[in-house]
């Protein structure tokens, strides 16, 4: 299994968090995510990036990087 930490700058409080948990916990094959809200980062245990990368960005995200 992959763990991939993506930057996600506008990342600012707990419902930034939630939505982005929501969006890609949801997502075939993603086993574990976690979003920190300090510094910015969403880290994912297995799924795909352009997946990930486009679940993020559909729930009004931008990705870094």
């Amino acid at each position: 299994m992959t763990t991939t930490t993506y930057l996600v700058p506008e990342i600012s409080c707990g419902h930034c968090k939630s939505t982005i948990e929501s969006a890609v916990g949801d997502l075939e094959g993603v086993d574990r995510v976690d979003v920190d809200i300090e510094t910015k980062t969403v880290t994912v245990d297995g799924g795909e990036r352009e997946t990930i990368v486009a679940a993020i960005e559909d729930a009004g995200y931008d990705v870094v990087g």
